[in-house]
């Protein structure tokens, strides 16, 4: 079992602006999903768990090893998979892994090809080993992305805004192979996007602005909103009258017609109840 714990974390730049303020967490095996809005803090924090930055101050260990000291340590069990990630033209799958391989240290040439087509099995992509992965589709370039970040057999992965761009068919393809991999090791999906942490994580935060606003199991975070969420459809002109009477978490258009969600502890009039989703949840957190 892998265990990444953060103790009050903070890092401030030399310009003032406080990226991340005072972040506990603790990460074992399985999908975690880091959810928060652009600009929430998500890239700092990932940057300096893999010590590319040093924090302002707190600790983070991984596997009771003071990885702030020691980036090291983490960066050679690490594997990444950035949003968009350039690749070499006219360069097969198969050689850019070898490539890949190569650059992580893995220098036995016979473990470095059962990697290589182990991975590419498992993404997929054996029967794509030389095609030129320039030319890949979105989905089988995010694939081609899994499979490098697993060379070297790593024990953490963190993915940034991994399904963006792809088509429903392939993003469940990618959530699958996500979910596979993350029995054996820590996955830190990154994201903006409420469905993939409702997908693939078990455990996850919320960020804003640098903070950690909530942290939880997404089913025990949606129970406490039972009995709590409501719905109904206004006129445009009235929103305001709205917001300065109940905690409107969220509005939509519907056919046209406007929807605003609200949060109350008692049942409001006029409004019709809604099972929660996890969408609510962040919403409501935001709020």
């Amino acid at each position: 079992m892998n265990t990444l714990k953060i103790n009050n974390l903070e890092l401030t730049y030399k310009n003032g602006h406080q990226a991340i303020q005072n972040i506990s967490l603790e990460i074992k095996n399985g999908m975690f999903g880091l959810l928060g809005p652009n600009g929430a803090g998500k890239s700092s924090l990932m940057k300096t768990i893999v010590g590319l930055q040093k924090p302002t101050s707190g600790s983070i260990d991984f596997n009771d090893v003071d990885i702030v000291s020691k980036p090291d340590y983490i960066q050679k069990k690490l594997g990444f998979l950035p949003q968009d990630f350039g690749v070499y033209p006219k360069v097969s799958a198969y050689d850019l892994l070898h490539h890949i391989a190569i650059l992580k240290g893995i220098e036995n040439k016979d473990e470095r090809e059962a990697q290589i087509r182990l991975l590419l099995e498992k993404v997929n992509l054996w029967d794509f080993r030389n095609k030129e992965v320039h030319t890949f589709s979105g989905g089988m370039k995010q694939r081609f992305g899994v499979a490098q970040a697993l060379l070297g057999k790593p024990k953490i992965v963190i993915v940034d805004e991994p399904t963006a761009g792809l088509d429903p068919e392939e993003r469940n393809r990618f959530n699958m192979l996500l979910s596979d991999i993350s029995s054996e090791v820590i996955v830190i999906l990154s994201t903006h996007l409420v469905e993939d942490v409702k997908n693939l994580c078990s455990e996850m935060t919320i960020m804003n602005k640098g903070q950690v606003l909530k942290t939880g199991k997404p089913k025990e975070l949606i129970d406490e909103l039972r009995n709590k969420i409501w719905s109904k459809p206004i006129k445009s002109d009235h929103l305001d009258k709205y917001q300065s009477k109940y905690q409107v978490i969220s509005k939509q258009l519907i056919e046209r017609e406007l929807y605003i969600t609200i949060f109350s502890e008692t049942e409001p009039t006029g409004f019709e109840p809604v099972t929660p989703l996890l969408e609510h949840v962040y919403f409501k957190t935001l709020a």
